[in-house]
Parts: C-alpha cells; sequence; structure tokens
C-alpha cells in the first residue's frame, strides 16, 4: 500500500494521527498503543474540524501523566512494551534521530541528551501512534511532497526561536523544502521526523490507483489554505481491473533503442538477459537507419519501476549511446494458468477471458514440447489433442 503524504500546509505530529484516523486507522489501534506503554494516565479524543469546507479529524491528547524527557528513558519505554517489532523499530529510529540532532544542537553527548516538547507525553504517543498507524493500514510504501516552511519566531522551553525551529531544519536535512510568507510553524520537530525517518521518496504523487484519501485537522486557522494535511491511500498502479470489459489496464514501460553495428548473435544474447532481468516481452524489429543503413530496432517492454536498471543494462551491454522510453497504458485480457487432463498427460494452458465473458484455453508451448518429446510424437498432435479434450 502506498501512503502519499501531500503537505500543503505542513505536517505535525497529531495532524498525521488524525489523518491516518480519516484514513480508517480505528481509535482502538491507538488506545491499544496506550495499554502496552503503560500510559494508563493518558486518553484520546477525536473530533472532526472544517477548514475552508474541508473536513479532517484532529486527536487530541488528554494526559494527568509526567512527561518522559530523557532518550534513554523513551527508549526503555519502547522496548519494553509488547508493541510490534516494526513499530518499535520506526519509534527508536525517530527518536534516536531526534538525540542526534539534540545533541548536535547543544553540544554534549547523546547519553545526554533530554527531551522537552518532543518529550512530552502527547508527542511521544503522536511518534508512536504514527508507526502503530502505518501498520494498521498495511502501508509499507511512503511518499511525502515537499515542504513549506513558515517564518518568525516560535516560544519553546529555550527562549524565542527562528521559525523553523534549529532541532526542524537539521532534521530536515536532505529533505526538499520551499520558503512561505506564512507567519507560523508549518512544519514541528515531529512532523520533520515524519519526513525524514519515514519517507522513501519526495516529489509530485506517484503513479498509483488512488483507494482513499485522509484528513488530518491542525489547531490554527490560515488565511491563505487549509491547514490541514492530506494523505492519500493507494496501490501500485501496474494494473486496474475494468470489471464491464473483463480486461485489465496496465502502466508499462516501452524501452527502445536502434543499433546498427552489434551481430545478431550478440544482440540474442541481450534479448536474453531482459527476459532474465525482468522484461514483460522483447522484440527487435528490421528498420533503415540514416543514409538507409541496415539496422534493428530493439523494443523491450517492462514494468514502470525496471525502465531504470533496464536503459541502464542496455547502455552498459550494446553500442547503443542513447535509448528512448516512455511510460504507456495497456489492456489486456484476463488470464490464468490451468492443467488440462489429456489422454497424453497433463498439459498447462492459459484460461483467457474475453471482453463478452467467454473463455478460450491456450496450451503453453514449453509443456506441449515436453510430451511430444517424451511420447516421441509430433508436437501438433500434442496441440491437436489438447483442444480435442479440454474443456472450460
Amino acid at each position: 500500500m502506498i501512503a502519499y503524504f501531500d503537505c500543503f500546509s505542513g505536517i505535525s505530529g497529531d495532524m498525521t494521527l488524525g489523518a491516518l484516523c480519516d484514513l480508517g486507522m480505528p481509535i482502538s489501534v491507538l488506545n491499544d498503543m496506550l495499554k502496552k506503554l503503560n500510559l494508563n494516565q493518558t486518553e484520546l479524543e477525536t473530533k472532526q474540524k472544517k477548514y475552508m469546507g474541508i473536513t479532517g479529524t484532529q486527536v487530541i491528547v488528554h494526559t494527568q501523566t509526567t512527561p518522559i524527557r530523557h532518550h534513554k528513558d523513551i527508549c526503555n519505554l519502547i522496548n519494553q512494551s509488547s508493541l510490534s517489532d516494526i513499530v518499535k523499530k520506526q519509534s527508536l529510529e525517530m527518536f534516536n534521530k531526534l538525540a542526534e540532532v539534540e545533541a548536535h544542537i547543544h553540544g554534549c553527548d547523546v547519553s545526554k541528551v533530554h527531551f522537552h516538547e518532543v518529550g512530552a507525553i502527547d508527542s511521544i504517543v503522536d511518534i508512536i501512534g504514527t508507526a502503530c498507524g502505518l501498520e494498521a493500514l498495511d502501508i509499507d510504501h511512503i511518499v511525502f511532497s515537499s515542504l513549506p516552511m513558515g517564518n518568525g519566531f516560535v516560544n519553546c522551553q529555550h527562549g524565542r526561536l527562528p521559525i523553523p525551529a534549529p532541532a526542524t531544519i537539521n532534521i530536515l536535512s536532505d529533505v526538499p523544502v520551499y520558503g512561505t510568507n506564512i507567519p507560523y510553524e508549518l512544519v514541528t520537530p515531529t512532523g520533520a521526523l515524519f519526513a525524514s525517518c519515514l519517507a522513501e521518496s519526495y516529489g509530485p504523487m506517484p503513479d498509483m490507483c488512488i483507494l482513499k484519501s485522509g484528513y488530518g485537522a491542525g489547531t490554527r486557522q490560515l488565511d491563505d489554505r487549509p491547514n490541514l494535511l492530506r494523505v492519500i491511500l493507494g496501490k501500485k498502479n501496474d494494473s486496474v481491473l475494468n470489471e464491464k470489459s473483463n480486461t485489465i489496464i496496465q502502466s508499462v514501460g516501452v524501452i527502445e533503442t536502434q543499433i546498427d553495428d552489434m551481430t545478431p548473435e550478440c544482440i540474442g544474447y541481450i534479448m536474453s538477459k531482459m527476459i532474465e532481468s525482468g522484461a514483460l516481452d522483447v522484440l527487435l524489429l528490421p528498420v533503415y537507419m540514416k543514409k538507409n543503413r541496415p539496422g534493428n530496432q530493439l523494443q523491450i517492454i517492462c514494468l514502470p519501476n525496471d525502465i531504470d536498471r533496464l536503459t541502464d543494462y542496455l547502455l552498459q551491454e550494446t553500442s547503443s549511446i542513447g535509448v528512448r522510453y516512455q511510460v504507456i497504458n495497456r489492456k489486456v485480457l484476463k488470464r490464468s494458468e490451468k492443467t488440462i487432463q489429456t489422454s497424453l498427460g497433463e498439459i498447462k494452458s492459459k484460461e483467457i477471458i474475453k471482453p463478452d465473458g467467454t473463455i478460450e484455453l491456450t496450451p503453453e508451448y514449453e509443456s506441449c514440447r515436453k510430451i511430444a518429446e517424451e511420447k516421441k510424437i509430433g508436437i501438433g498432435l500434442v496441440y491437436k489433442t489438447f483442444y480435442q479434450q479440454c474443456t472450460v
């Protein structure tokens, strides 16, 4: 499952929890987390807030527990809990990252770091709760948009600090950001941790099939935009089922290059390696090139995620000095594997569903070839037997 964090108004811990709840994470997931952390004097409340006509979910933490501030205390809290291994791992990574940043800012050893605002119970709930929410929603791939930076000053334990806060700036190393004229803190240290530690990539919305979206509400009214975090949930856009016509729409990559100075044997070798490397299909087409030179056009069809790897291989292993590629849609028939019992033995086949719903069976060549060799008969007879005896 892919989650795209659309941070048009920034990101904070409570906004993230709100967006995950809005996506369908039950509040029971967070209440269960509180029990596993033994935060018995902490309760959670959710409510709806509307900004510029868009409703989002806000998660509010109510606690009477003394804030846990030291890095080692938080690590012990996590390690001694019965949370899942993946939640523990993600949570510890974020707190370790924060400890390193705080140690750098204050010029002390990591072991002596004690947290202030982020050490409060609500921030502990935000960080660990987000890890629990990602697990509950089965999110395994996270992409972040660029983050908007506010300006001005914010009051904290150390006094009046510039926005973005020093901790936020250090956490966001290598994360794409852009400036705004909004005189508020748009990205909190907790939100920065999510962008730095959870995101696999940054930029525009990835190629995916959208399932639903959730909005997490902030606490402040902004003049020029709704104070919401939008998280869009989807699946990889490798295939989308069109129920009306029994077809599947897929996104595929198409790679092309012309070659006029390689032997047929070498090109054949490259074609075989392309298939072994995951190409869906490989074609070799005769073409006439500049100055009427005869040559070949090598065309590879592959999954979009394989384009970079396969184009690099072509440039490395062929004489080509440039390749073209694009992502296009294709429509294919639904198909599945089916084994047919015949008088000659079992023959593997494809069961293909036509757009009108009719079903066809097509024998697999390798299965037919194997029977022909074992029975010492012509392969044509194997095909004939299959079509005579197959039943849909």
